[in-house]
C-alpha cells in the first residue's frame, strides 16, 4: 500500500523531511518545485510507514485504502508525475544560514521586524525561531486588526482543509518570543527606519494586495470587478465588507482560468445552501442567497491544455453537489496528454441537467470590450474563427493575476510589481541593509501556501548571513522590545496585541459551533474586545 497526497496539498514539503526513502517529490531544493501544482508520493518507493501522513499541515495525505471514488483519481495524478518526469536527484544546497565550520555565531539576540500575518510572514518568524546557535526576538506587525493574510482572505470557504495550515501559524504566533501587534500600518504609523530603531532587520511580507487590469472599454462600468475583490468580500475582509456585487443576472463571467478563477466559479455557483456551514461571511452569505446567478462562464485566452488552473482544483469541481460542470469545446485527447486534459475532456463529454446550476469553461476567448452604458450589459470577445461575439450578463470579474503595490521606503518593480530584490534582500543601486522580503513581494504571485516556506526560508537565510557578517546597523543598545513597544504605543495607540486576536479568535469559533460552522467572521473587532488603554 502507499500513500497519497490528494487535493489540499500546500506544498509546505514537512513531508519530505520526514520521509525515510526520499518518495516525495519535487523537494524545495529541485527546481521542478517551484512551478508544481502539488506534492507527489512515488507509488513504487513508498514503504507505508505514514510518517508524512502525520506531519501534514493540512490532512492531504491519505492511505491508498482510504481513497473514495471521488479521491480515487489522486492515486492516478501521483504515478503519472513519475512516469512523466521520475523523481530527481538534485542535492541539497547548502543553507547561508548556517554558519561555517569554526566559526561562532554573532551576539545574540537578533531582533526582527517582519511586516504581514499572512504565510510568508509565519514560515519567516517560524524558521528565524529554529535556527540552532542563536537568541532571536520577532515583532510582527500587521495592518488589518485580524491576523492570517492569504489563509483568513484567500483560501476559498469550501476548503476548509487548507486553512488547517493555521493551526502551525498559530503555534509560531503563540511563541514567547514573537510579538504580534496588529492594526499597525507601517508607513503610516511608522516608517522602515522607526522600525530600524529597535531592530536589527525588517522583513516585509505583505503580499500582492492589488489586480492586473484587461485594459478593455467599458472596464470601469459597474458591475465589472476584480475577483481579487470579489474573494475579499466573500472571505470578510473589512476593507471590501461593503462592496456591492451584481447578482441579480442569470449569468455571471470569469476571465481567467485559473485557481482563484475556479474559485470565485464555485462560489457563485453554490449558492447559500451548499456554503451555510462554511465560515464564509455573512454578508455575502445573506447576497447569494438572493443571487439569480444560473450560469458561471469561465474563459480562457488560450486552450484546455493551457489552463492555468492547476489539476487538483479541476478535479474538485467533481465533486460539487447540484452543480454542473462544462466544457464549450470538444477537448481532443492524444497519447501523451496530461490528466488535466483527461479531466476537461470529461467535463466536455457531460450533457448539462435542466435547472441545475452550471460552470461553463470556455477556451479561446479573449475579451476586447465590456458593453454597457450605465452598467454591465455583455462582454465582447474575440473568438478562435477570429470573430466577436457578445455574450450577456451583469457581472463580469477579472482573475488574471494579482500584483503588489509599492511598499513605503522600499524600491519598487513596476514591471513585476514586486519589490527589487535579490534573494530576499532589498536592492535597487545598492544593498539595502536590514531591509528584506519574503512572499508574494518578493517573487511575485506564484505557487500555493506551502511554496513560501521555501521562499522565506531563502529570505532568512540571507539575513543571518548579514548578521553574522556584520553587515546589519545594530540598533541602539536599549532599544529593545518593552522600548519598541513603547514607541508603538504613542504612534498608534489603537494597536491590538495577540491577547487581542486571541480573544476574537476564541469568539469567531465559539459563534461558530452555535451555528455549526467552522467559525463566524468579525467584521468589527471592537465588539469583543476591551478598549485598549493608550
Amino acid at each position: 500500500m502507499t500513500y497519497v497526497v490528494t487535493q489540499n496539498c500546500c506544498n509546505d514539503a514537512t513531508c519530505v523531511a520526514v520521509c525515510p526513502v526520499d518518495c516525495i517529490h519535487p523537494r524545495p531544493d529541485e527546481p521542478a518545485y517551484h512551478t508544481a501544482e502539488m506534492l507527489y508520493i512515488d507509488p513504487q518507493t513508498c514503504i507505508d510507514c505514514g510518517a508524512c501522513a502525520e506531519v501534514c499541515p493540512v490532512d492531504a495525505i491519505i492511505p491508498e485504502d482510504e481513497l473514495t471514488a471521488e479521491t480515487a483519481r489522486y492515486l492516478d495524478l501521483n504515478a503519472d508525475y513519475y512516469a512523466r518526469a521520475p523523481r530527481g536527484t538534485a542535492p541539497q544546497a547548502p543553507s547561508a544560514g548556517e554558519p561555517p565550520a569554526g566559526d561562532e555565531p554573532a551576539a545574540a539576540p537578533l531582533r526582527v521586524a517582519i511586516i504581514g500575518s499572512g504565510p510568508a510572514a509565519c514560515y519567516a518568524a517560524a524558521d528565524l525561531l529554529a535556527r540552532p546557535g542563536i537568541e532571536v526576538e520577532v515583532t510582527m506587525l500587521e495592518r488589518l486588526p485580524f491576523a492570517g493574510g492569504l489563509v483568513r482572505y484567500g483560501v476559498a470557504p469550501d476548503h476548509a482543509g487548507t486553512k488547517r495550515i493555521a493551526r502551525m501559524f498559530e503555534r509560531t504566533i503563540r511563541d514567547d518570543r514573537v510579538r504580534l501587534y496588529l492594526n499597525v500600518d507601517v508607513g503610516r504609523d511608522m516608517s522602515v527606519d522607526d522600525i530600524l530603531a529597535y531592530h536589527h532587520a525588517v522583513v516585509f511580507a505583505t503580499g500582492a494586495d492589488h489586480d492586473r487590469r484587461l485594459d478593455i472599454p467599458g472596464e470601469q462600468l459597474p458591475g465589472s470587478h476584480s475577483a481579487r475583490e470579489f474573494v475579499a468580500w466573500y472571505n470578510g475582509h473589512s476593507d471590501h465588507a461593503d462592496r456591492d456585487f451584481d447578482l441579480s443576472g442569470p449569468r455571471a463571467v470569469i476571465v481567467g482560468n485559473g485557481n482563484v478563477a475556479l474559485d470565485v466559479a464555485r462560489i457563485l455557483a453554490r449558492g447559500a445552501t451548499a456554503l451555510r456551514h462554511t465560515d464564509i461571511a455573512d454578508h455575502a452569505l445573506a447576497a447569494l442567497a438572493d443571487s439569480e446567478i444560473r450560469e458561471v462562464l469561465v474563459l480562457g485566452r488560450r486552450g484546455p491544455a493551457a489552463a492555468a488552473c492547476t489539476t487538483p482544483e479541476l478535479l474538485g469541481l467533481a465533486d460539487l453537489t447540484g452543480v454542473d460542470v462544462t466544457v464549450a469545446e470538444r477537448v481532443p485527447i492524444g497519447d501523451d496528454a496530461t490528466v488535466k486534459e483527461q479531466v476537461l475532456a470529461e467535463y466536455a463529454q457531460q450533457e448539462p441537467t435542466p435547472g441545475r446550476n452550471r460552470i461553463t469553461l470556455r477556451f479561446h476567448t479573449t475579451p476586447v470590450e465590456i458593453l454597457g452604458t450605465e452598467r454591465v450589459t455583455a462582454i465582447r470577445v474575440r473568438t478562435a474563427d477570429g470573430g466577436t461575439e457578445d455574450i450577456e450578463c451583469r457581472l463580469v470579474l477579472r482573475s488574471i493575476g494579482y500584483r503588489g503595490t509599492p511598499v513605503a521606503d522600499l524600491p519598487f518593480d513596476g514591471a513585476r510589481g514586486t519589490v527589487a530584490n535579490v534573494d530576499g534582500r532589498v536592492v535597487a543601486d545598492r544593498v539595502r541593509p536590514g531591509r528584506y522580503v519574503a512572499g508574494w513581494i518578493k517573487r511575485g504571485p506564484t505557487g500555493v501556501i506551502g511554496t513560501n516556506q521555501a521562499c522565506a526560508q531563502e529570505t532568512v537565510d540571507a539575513l543571518l548571513a548579514d548578521f553574522r557578517a556584520g553587515s546589519l546597523v545594530h540598533p541602539d543598545a536599549y532599544a529593545d522590545a518593552e522600548q519598541f513597544e513603547m514607541f508603538l504605543r504613542a504612534r498608534r495607540p489603537e494597536a491590538m496585541t495577540a491577547a487581542d486576536w486571541f480573544a476574537i479568535d476564541r469568539h469567531e469559533r465559539i459563534e461558530g459551533t452555535r451555528q455549526g460552522r467552522p467559525r463566524v467572521k468579525l467584521i468589527d473587532p471592537q465588539s469583543v474586545l476591551s478598549p485598549t488603554p493608550a
